[in-house]
């Protein structure tokens, strides 16, 4: 690497079928969030155990690594970690967007770790993992959006885990078309952007982001022919029915091939409330529809989340 591009620095019964799907749907006590919400029995989950989450957690805490698998406290953290699966965050754990839903930290991010693609990569053959899942915060403060060390990475991961195959999350790169390239020139597996939520809300979820750029960043992989591309939406923020089949149109005509949908958790009270817990059914509804447009993979579940069961999602 050069001195100068341093520089450049996600039908249980009949009756059921017969409701609305507006109103299957579960409305938290707390809408003002002033009391806690109880969650459906449908998203609790076990805590993580296991010889390898136990090992994995332990190379984590050992080398400091980030992953949104810890940062983001998904909820299916001990599942994918014992099926050999791990999310890395590179680029720090500080981003400089502040999105309504997001738990990670905002703020002014630390300085750029050129070790890192090394570590993420040697922490990769450590934890012997058979499918990488690279995603970052949000580096606006750079002049390359951090895409210098999302290339990077992606070599050094090759060079040193030539079986692993790699998923890269990438933010939007405020639609950038020369770095986004960076991205694609590396070629991984699948390219992943987030839609998060339907057009009508983004501004309020996503804020410093926008429902046509993400698609048009979307749109783009594809016409440079990039084999797999995926995204993901996140319900309960209070979309309705429409506007979810609406934005799965819309994923669908710039040749999206894989798509998640989950539940809305709310990391903590600063982050925007839940406004409804979406039922199983709802969601088998929607990855029967996603399926309908032609999506290759489709994974709808309260407890899915963008890189929920990723390794599948490669072929």
């Amino acid at each position: 690497m050069s001195i100068l591009e341093k520089n450049d620095v996600e039908l249980l019964n009949t009756e059921w079928n017969k409701i609305p799907l507006s109103k299957r749907v579960i409305k938290p006590q707390n809408s003002n969030n002033t009391t806690k919400v109880t969650k459906p029995k449908w998203i609790r989950v076990k805590l993580p155990t296991g010889k390898k989450y136990t090992e994995l957690r332990s190379l984590v805490d050992k080398y400091n690594l980030n992953t949104i698998c810890t940062s983001g406290s998904c909820p299916n953290i001990g599942e994918c970690w014992s099926e050999g699966t791990a999310t890395f965050m590179i680029l720090g754990n500080i981003c400089t967007r502040s999105c309504g839903f997001c738990g990670v930290k905002t703020g002014r991010p630390e300085n750029v770790d050129w070790e890192e693609p090394e570590k993420v990569a040697q922490s990769i053959k450590k934890m012997k993992i058979k499918h990488a899942v690279i995603t970052s915060v949000d580096r606006d403060d750079l002049k390359d959006m951090g895409s210098i060390i999302w290339s990077e990475t992606v070599n050094a991961i090759r060079r040193l885990n030539p079986e692993t195959t790699l998923e890269t999350l990438i933010p939007d790169f405020q639609g950038n078309q020369n770095i986004i390239d960076r991205i694609i020139r590396v070629a991984p597996e699948v390219i992943s952007h987030n839609l998060e939520t339907v057009r009508r809300l983004t501004r309020q979820v996503r804020i410093q982001a926008k429902y046509d750029r993400s698609l048009t960043v979307l749109s783009y992989l594809k016409e440079k022919g990039v084999r797999r591309t995926k995204s993901g939406i996140m319900l309960g923020l209070g979309e309705k029915e429409n506007e979810v089949y609406e934005a799965l149109d819309d994923l669908r005509k710039v040749n999206v091939d894989i798509v998640t949908l989950g539940q809305y958790l709310q990391p903590s009270k600063k982050h925007l409330p839940v406004t409804s817990f979406i039922t199983p059914d709802i969601f088998k509804k929607y990855e029967k529809y996603a399926l309908n447009l032609g999506f290759k993979h489709v994974e709808s579940g309260p407890l899915v989340r963008s890189s929920y069961k990723a390794s599948k999602h490669i072929n």
